[in-house]
């Protein structure tokens, strides 16, 4: 896994040397708290729904070896995603203990899961450092919205969002992003319900494209190592997610170390069982969500 030689990795079809990322510090950590999810949304980047087990849950005891280990590599905030992290039983006694080493971020879809889960939420205020909460809220329209998350369920994020607001929890929203839209326009179609729910309107908002469902392919442009000097600087490369951060990812029982968020569906992209070995692996872009990196600037990151 960690020093893979063959041509498909490291050529295009074309023969043309793949584009690459080699990273060199270790900013941020995620976890995925596993592909359980209380929604089923079609959309879903990682195929997440009801009693899903493709990426398994992530237990305390597994989750602490690897913030103690990214400790000392020098990290500076750790994220979770899922699913749906709060379907995860362990999870705020994993959120917890990071919290007390590094500011952290969670992304949720901030219904029944978080709402049940309150009570350990608030609790996390008196950690030494802070957590984000990224909310999903894709469209400025409720019903767009619940056309793929159930009816009902813009509503109850948008409470919650507010309500982790008014509790003193920094607060941010993830939305779909549109072929040809006007993101300015659409970004300041949110405002009346932020105002709604009490919310700043100066929330960041996070914007991804059509990322595709987990083990699809879809067609699109090769990355060579000319394309990453002639069309990208070097501040655009070194924003890639892959420069400076790695995912905890769970399957079949064993932990691994996936080169980020976005990859966890091809194997090749497991750089091993360590965060230190897998900072040493020269990352081939070769998934085709690492175009949308490339193409559109995508991060899941707020690093």
């Amino acid at each position: 896994m960690l020093h893979k030689t063959d041509d498909d990795w490291l050529l295009t079809p074309n023969g043309d040397p793949r584009g690459y990322i080699q990273s060199d510090t270790l900013d941020e950590l995620w976890f995925h708290t596993g592909t359980n999810c209380n929604l089923s949304c079609p959309f879903c980047l990682e195929g997440s729904k009801p009693g899903d087990n493709r990426i398994e849950m992530l237990h305390f005891d597994e989750a602490k070896p690897f913030i103690d280990e990214a400790l000392e590599l020098g990290v500076k905030t750790f994220s979770f995603t899922g699913g749906e992290p709060f379907i995860n039983p362990e999870f705020v006694e994993i959120l917890s203990y990071a919290l007390e080493h590094r500011p952290c971020q969670v992304l949720t879809n901030a219904t029944e899961p978080l709402m049940n889960n309150f009570a350990g939420v608030r609790s996390l205020l008196s950690k030494a450092n802070d957590v984000n909460f990224r909310v999903s809220l894709d469209h400025p329209d409720p019903e767009k919205h619940d056309e793929s998350r159930g009816r009902g369920n813009f509503k109850k994020a948008l409470k919650t969002l507010g309500r982790l607001h008014q509790e003193g929890f920094t607060v941010s929203i993830a939305r779909l992003m549109l072929t040809d839209e006007d993101s300015v326009a659409v970004d300041k179609s949110y405002e009346t319900f932020f105002e709604e729910a009490g919310i700043p309107l100066t929330i960041n908002i996070i914007k991804f494209p059509d990322f595709h469902a987990p083990g699809t392919i879809p067609e699109v442009p090769h990355i060579t190592e000319s394309c990453m000097t002639k069309y990208l600087s070097e501040e655009q490369r070194n924003a890639f997610m892959c420069k400076y951060s790695r995912m905890i990812v769970k399957k079949s029982g064993r932990l691994g170390v996936y080169a980020c968020t976005l990859v966890d569906d091809d194997p090749d992209y497991d750089f091993g069982n360590t965060l230190k070995e897998s900072m040493s692996v020269e990352i081939k872009l070769r998934h085709h969500r690492c175009y949308s990196c490339f193409a559109f600037g995508a991060s899941c990151s707020e690093a």
